[in-house]
């Protein structure tokens, strides 16, 4: 039979017009024939006139429908216009590059490192692959049938759908089958093209700024971008006019009624502020208006009101809220912050009970959620299973408990030295379990008299590690350490070997001897002074033995306790038994309370550290235990442990594992050929299993090699049940199957009460094609190789064994035992009342539906005790669907991005919908001071000629004119974008100065790679550890340093394979990587693989240790920090120019500055100039790249390059963990203070702040040399000589002037940094711990580049600059401006000039360099100047994109 249906199928897209984005299956390195086959040639790159993008997309998903059911179809097209597989396929683009592909290949593979495009050369590069070394596999990667593990690698590197993958694949695929290569495939494209992909999946943002200070600058530029004429949001509503609805009835004055909004708008102050009083109700008012909607309508009436709330506010104010609806409202709100601690305002998402963290979830991981959701709903309906009895299942937790497994240790073999409740040593301990709940130090182990801790130690004697192991155990035994102490003796069991021979004997023989002389305590104490006579690197030898025996017993006839017929000869041949039974892995082993110890807590050195930890963590178990009455005085301790569900009779790795591979018994070819395979059913030792037996041979099949088989067989075909089990015990038994090898009849070994004629005709008749079959079986899906065995358990698969494991019955009982607690009763508990012919086969494949789902949080069964009038409910279409449930304030940020969202999952899934109003009351500001777009799609877009349209874009239609606005991008965690094209200040959109439309353009520059880096050996995050990332060839092309903060790094990186390293140099010199996770590699393999292959954020753990002869040295010390020519390449996330030269000498100025729109661009540009006039150092300038325009990033080299200076942008992600700043100017703000120590360099010493608005009037040398007398940053205090300003000095009253205690208040304008010294005292780390402490209260930090400083002086020294290092009009008198050295045109809160105003009246060559400025910008402009043709749009149009 033809069984590959079993495997899930991967459809790969192949036209350019999806950008090479295609589907990967749930299992990647599952890669199968018919899939492939049935793609058919590219058309378009045939007949592009004839067969339309439109078409063969529907031509893809029409193969794709052959193998996917129609909820996994509607999930590729969002899947595809999210473009979700662009970066997969992008990543295989890059390790195609790092090959690299032989020259003019369209298509090529690589053999162990040799290359051919050549079909005719395969066979060549194959004789001698072996002697090459075989190319590394990503987890990602598509891998034909592997049937022979040893075969060489083939790799393809082709274009799904090209002549030229069609010729490899189907010489590739016969070569497969026939086990003589293991066949890859890798998505390449030789020529891709170069449009960019067009994205979605984020935020776009249009703030309210301020206005009272102006901040626009008055340059005019033109604009490069050209309009669009776009339709408007069809769901307006001004003033009571539905402009949507009329539009549709008169489509042919759509002009007109354009024009009406506005004037509307304008003309009726729709934007005026709303009173007090007014704002109060809004966001009940909100939900009164969405949940009186039409059901359909909801949705789009939320997402109006929350992403364009400014416009819609006032139109609320007039929406009565009935008191019936409040109190629901209020009823459900207790109920929620009951049973889930959401408080009104709050908002949650769950899918199936899954709770969706917005916060940390994407669009890209939801789209995750709803594929191995729609796996279970699509399988469980295959099933049968519907309605309540689905919903229960997907409840069910069916996942193991990831707890160590322990084994019963009250077992006859081990040998206890000590019970602490029997002896009497330890009577006068109390012996109450309530003892345990007395207060007690940390640390602190109590000592009571019950066996609460239980160590037993499985030895070898003759091992040179128990040496050391029992030297442990005397010390706990002697100190009254109160741990029961047992050891089991595993020694030679052949009766040939005595204690005269084995020394491993000997000492056992002579323990017996010495504890039935006195006691077990005793005869513990002389094995431990017998190996303290053992010296280090030895091991236990006869003479040690017996010197002790005839020294302390010389009376005694040592040979005949050592000898054959000795009387001691207790548990010798127990110890053994019960060791090879527990399934535990090489001696020594150590268990306490049943857990054995990993293999590194064995270490010697380590046990006892490891020992007290975990008898300090039992401790409150117990403790736990005592407090709930589980365990009381009448219940004994050791019994009360091995009652516990973890406790198993045998520890087997392979069954308690709880990373499981599972088969996919639900579509119906499975099921039919898994029925053929599941006909023996008997019950020997169990009541609750079944047994089936699959074939798989390793010799050529025969009738002469297959007589059990085919007798088996047989017998289940023509005998009853019970016949049958009893002939079928005979024909399993070795001596049967070597009976019948040497020729013995069949029927020899019948049985009472068969029918032998009807047994011998089918016997004689049935042939050997159902084990070809079966073995077929065996190699397609089970992955095994011929002779291999395996287990499959309810679908589970376990093994293939290696050569020589057994299966012992102990590990049946142990699967059983596992299976049956973790799903299979639960399972059987929900399906018991549906009427279906076959329960345990129902059971059984729910079982391995819902076990192979990964293991997710617990579900939360969602209700609302009241939802007629604050729940939007939207019932589900018939067939499969999903549940959510939302619970959201309207008139939130959660709900701008909520809507549209639920809005485009109704349209991809059928979905049960519930969405609550949980709404705030009293509020006292706007709920909402922006406009908002979230950019989605459901699926790909075609234009009228059946062409892909250019794709998504954020577009804000008929826009107030008055407001001042500023974007904000809010895209995923690991996304860093920056805008390319904009036709305007996007810090500053006054529509009322703009002509046309508003359009700009961003670019997903980076993804980013974030970690969490720690000291093996003390738990410390490695202060100023760097690491590369980069390729074999490229060695370090992004780096970064590690903060203390987490152990937290990030790094900037696109699709690809990566290699992540240690920076050459002193981290490479100390320190070394010494496991990681998260990575695609093994966590002990010397190249740490990282492969970004999703838009997914991806986190790594990696911990290093220092190497040997380094462990006192410092990363952060004195000397050459990292060697000759480090940083001479793009560093520290910088962009921008990658000079080359090294920062030979310490004359260097670095300058840093940040700035964000046109006029502090301005300002900025002003300031670099007043820099360079004023000095003759070399200069170098650090930009914060993240808010910089495209104006000034095009600008910026030929300003370097004309007055000679270098400068780096550099970026930073605000890491997730670090509570997050909605406000740009905050954002900005934060971004001067809290990263100084990881955005730059460690080979530059001092770096010194200036702000973007300064002019500096002195050389800055004199400040970068300035003695800072150990502090690790020097600032200038605020002036006070302006008396006429002191009433807005908040510094001289109040908490700051009790909290600085007569110490300044320090500006942020202008400030010097050592960065040695910041570092060495962690003053960024301690900066981030404080921020995040204060940063909760959203009161705190008004100023927060500033105020977090100066409110950490006490911590974090300060020194105080000489004051006319910065001078300020608002509060610095005229008369100290003459010696000023620098002049900063603060903001002045009196009389709150503009700042153009004040540049020109306070500065007087500000002018000068301004025009010096301009003039040089339009030499630049006229040098690049490119006509644009503008039109004129009848509104205001915003539109943003985002490409890739």
């Amino acid at each position: 039979k033809d069984l590959r249906p079993f495997l899930l199928i991967s459809v790969h897209s192949v036209s350019s017009m999806v950008r090479h984005s295609y589907v990967r299956k749930p299992k990647p390195n599952s890669l199968t024939s018919p899939c492939y086959d049935h793609i058919p040639s590219n058309p378009l790159n045939s007949s592009p006139n004839t067969y339309s993008e439109r078409n063969y997309y529907n031509l893809i998903l029409k193969k794709a429908g052959q193998f996917l059911s129609e909820l996994q179809l509607n999930l590729l097209k969002f899947a595809l216009s999210l473009r979700a597989y662009s970066p997969t396929v992008q990543m295989f683009q890059q390790i195609a590059a790092d090959e690299p592909p032989p020259e003019g290949c369209a298509s090529f593979v690589a053999i162990h490192g040799e290359h051919t495009c050549s079909t005719g050369d395969v066979k060549k590069l194959l004789k001698k692959a072996a002697d090459r070394p075989k190319p590394y596999l990503f987890k990602g990667d598509h891998m034909f049938l592997a049937i022979n593990p040893n075969a060489p690698v083939v790799v393809l590197y082709a274009e799904i759908g090209t002549k030229e993958f069609s010729k490899f694949h189907k010489i590739l695929t016969k070569k497969a089958v026939k086990g003589e290569v293991a066949y890859i495939l890798r998505h390449y494209v030789q020529k891709p093209s170069s449009e960019k992909v067009r994205l979605s999946g984020y935020g776009v943002e249009l703030a309210i700024k301020s206005t009272e200070y102006k901040a626009v600058d008055d340059t005019r530029l033109e604009g490069t971008n050209s309009t669009v004429l776009e339709d408007d949001d069809d769901t307006d509503e001004v003033q009571g006019f539905l402009f949507g609805k009329l539009k549709q009835l008169y489509p042919d004055i759509k002009g007109e009624l354009r024009e009406l909004r506005k004037h509307l708008i304008e003309s009726t102050n729709e934007m005026a502020p709303l009173k007090v009083w007014e704002l109060q109700d809004l966001s009940f008012q909100a939900a009164a208006r969405i949940t009186s909607a039409p059901v359909y309508d909801a949705l789009k009436l939320m997402r109006d009101l929350s992403q364009n709330f400014p416009t819609k506010a006032r139109s609320l104010t007039r929406t009565v809220v009935s008191q019936e609806m409040r109190n629901e409202i209020e009823e459900n709100q207790k109920h929620f912050a009951e049973t889930m601690g959401l408080q009104p305002g709050d908002s949650a998402l769950f899918i199936n009970g899954l709770h969706i963290d917005l916060d940390t979830h994407n669009l890209f991981s939801i789209l995750d959620i709803l594929k191995v959701e729609g796996k279970v709903l699509d399988g469980l309906n295959k099933l049968g299973i519907k309605g309540k009895t689905l919903s229960k299942l997907l409840r069910l937790n069916v996942h193991p408990i990831e707890e160590n497994a322990a084994l019963d240790i009250q077992h006859s073999a081990i040998m206890w030295i000590n019970d602490l409740e029997r002896d009497q040593k330890y009577r006068s301990w109390p012996s109450s379990y309530q003892e345990l709940l007395r207060p007690t130090f940390p640390g602190v182990i109590r000592q009571i008299r019950r066996n609460f801790f239980n160590l037993v130690l499985f030895i070898d004697p003759t091992q040179e590690d128990t040496v050391e192991l029992v030297k442990l155990a005397e010390l706990f035994h002697k100190h009254n350490i109160p741990l029961r102490i047992g050891f089991v003796f595993v020694v030679n069991t052949a009766e040939e070997f005595d204690g005269n021979q084995d020394a491993g004997v000997a000492l056992l023989r002579a323990f017996n001897f010495i504890a039935d002389d006195s006691d077990l305590s005793h005869a513990f104490s002389s094995i431990a002074s017998i190996y303290n006579k053992v010296q280090d690197g030895e091991v236990l030898t006869m003479d040690h033995i017996a010197s002790f025996m005839k020294k302390k017993y010389p009376m005694v006839d040592v040979k005949n306790i050592f000898g054959i017929d000795s009387e001691f000869d207790d548990q010798r041949k127990e110890g053994g038994t019960f060791y090879k039974k527990t399934g535990l892995g090489p001696l020594p082993q150590a268990l306490f309370n049943g857990v054995p110890f990993n293999i590194d807590e064995l270490d010697a050195e380590e046990l006892e550290t490891f020992l007290l930890q975990k008898m300090m963590d039992t401790a409150g178990f117990f403790q736990k235990a005592v407090f709930m009455g589980h365990l009381n005085e009448h219940t004994d301790v050791v019994d009360f442990l091995m009652d516990e569900p973890n406790v198993v009779a045998r520890i087997n790795p392979i069954i308690l594992n709880t990373v499981r591979k599972y088969l996919d018994l639900t579509p119906k070819a499975v099921i039919s050929d898994w029925n053929d395979f599941s006909t023996l059913s008997f019950q020997k030792t169990s009541s609750n299993m079944r047994i089936g037996i699959v074939n798989n041979h390793a010799d050529e099949l025969s009738e002469g090699n297959t007589p059990t088989a085919r007798a088996i067989q047989a017998a289940l075909l023509t005998q009853n049940g019970n016949t049958a089990k009893s002939f079928i015990t005979n024909l399993v038994k070795e001596e049967t199957a070597e009976a019948l090898t040497l020729g013995a009849k069949i029927l020899k070994f019948a049985v009472k009460g068969m029918d032998n004629d009807a047994f011998e005709k089918k016997y004689n008749t049935i042939g050997i094609n159902f084990i070809r079959t079966q073995q077929l079986f065996c190699q397609d899906v089970l992955k095994l190789l011929p002779g291999q065995e395996a287990v499959v358990s309810n679908g589970r698969i376990l093994g293939p064994f290696n050569e020589g494991e057994e299966f012992q019955p102990e590990d049946f009982s142990l699967l059983e035992k596992t299976t049956i607690s973790t799903s299979a009763e639960k399972i059987k508990t929900q399906i018991k009342e549906i009427g279906v012919n076959s329960k345990s086969d129902l059971v059984m494949k729910t079982d391995a539906l819902l076990s192979s789902t990964l293991k997710e949080e617990s579900r939360r069964d969602v209700k609302f005790p009241k939802d007629r009038l604050s729940v939007v409910k939207i019932p589900p279409q018939e067939g499969v669907h999903y549940d959510v449930f939302a619970i959201v304030d309207p008139l939130t940020r959660e709900a701008q991005k909520l809507a549209p969202l639920l809005r485009v999952l109704a349209q991809v899934i059928n979905m049960k919908l519930d969405v609550f109003m949980n709404c705030r009351s009293k509020l006292s500001e706007m709920p909402l001071k922006s406009f908002y777009r979230f950019v989605l799609e459901p699926e790909v877009v075609f234009t009228g000629d059946n062409h892909l349209s250019t794709g998504p874009v954020a577009k804000f239609a008929e826009m107030p004119e008055s407001l001042l606005l500023t974007l904000n991008m809010i895209t995923p965690e690991n996304w860093l974008v920056e805008p390319v094209r904009s036709s305007c200040d996007l810090d500053n959109i006054h529509l009322q100065e703009v002509e046309g439309m508003v359009s700009a353009e961003y670019e997903l520059e980076y993804m980013l790679l974030e970690g969490h880096c720690f000291d093996a050996s003390t738990g410390q995050p490695p202060r100023g550890l760097q690491f590369t990332l980069g390729t074999k060839k490229n060695y370090d092309m992004m780096d970064t340093i590690v903060m203390a903060n987490l152990g937290y790094f990030q790094l900037k990186a696109n699709p690809g394979a990566w290699l992540l390293r240690l920076r050459k140099g002193r981290s490479e010199d100390i320190y070394q990587i010494f496991e990681h996770e998260g990575t695609d590699s093994a966590a002990d393999s010397d190249d740490v693989v990282v492969v970004l292959n999703s838009f997914k954020s991806k986190i790594l753990k990696v911990q290093v240790q220092k190497k040997p002869g380094k462990v006192n040295e410092d990363l952060l010390g004195d000397g050459d920090l990292e060697g000759k020519g480090i940083w001479e390449s793009l560093t520290s996330f910088a962009g921008g120019l990658q000079s080359e030269e090294i920062q030979k000498e310490d004359n260097t100025l670095n300058i840093f500055s940040v700035a964000s729109g046109h006029l502090y661009e301005r300002f900025l540009r002003i300031m670099m100039l007043s820099v360079l006039k004023h000095t003759k150092s070399p200069v170098k300038f650090w930009f914060l790249k993240n808010y910089l325009s495209p104006t000034f990033k095009e600008f910026i080299p030929e300003m370097a390059k004309h007055y000679g200076f270098q400068y780096e942008l550099v970026q930073y992600k605000w890491p997730r963990w670090l509570h997050q700043q909605t406000e740009k100017q905050r954002i900005i703000w934060g971004y001067k203070i809290l990263f100084l120590d990881v955005l730059f360099p460690l080979a530059i010493d001092k770096i010194i702040f200036v702000d973007a608005d300064q002019i500096v009037k002195a050389d800055l040398k004199e400040l970068r040399d300035l003695d800072l007398e150990g502090a690790p940053y020097g600032y200038t205090p605020f002036c006070d000589s302006r008396k006429e300003m002191d009433g807005y000095r908040f510094w001289k009253s109040g908490y700051w002037a009790s909290h600085l205690g007569g110490r300044k208040y320090h500006i942020s304008a202008l400030y010097v940094v050592d960065l040695k010294k910041f570092r060495k005292v962690a003053a960024g780390d301690r900066l981030r711990g404080q921020y995040q402490a204060l940063s909760q209260d959203p009161n705190s930090l008004s100023n927060l580049d500033q105020d977090l400083p100066n409110n950490m002086i006490h911590q974090v020294t300060i020194k105080s600059l000489p004051q006319e290092w910065l001078w300020c009009e608002t509060w610095c008198n005229d008369d100290s401006k003459k010696i000023a050295k620098t002049i900063d045109l603060c903001n002045n809160p009196k009389t709150k000039e503009p700042k153009l105003e004040a540049a020109l009246r306070i500065v007087p060559e500000w002018a000068e360099y301004d025009h010096e400025i301009k003039h040089f910008l339009k030499q630049i402009e006229e040098q690049k100047k490119i006509a644009t043709p503008k039109t004129k749009p009848p509104g205001k149009i915003i539109r943003f994109r985002i490409l890739l």
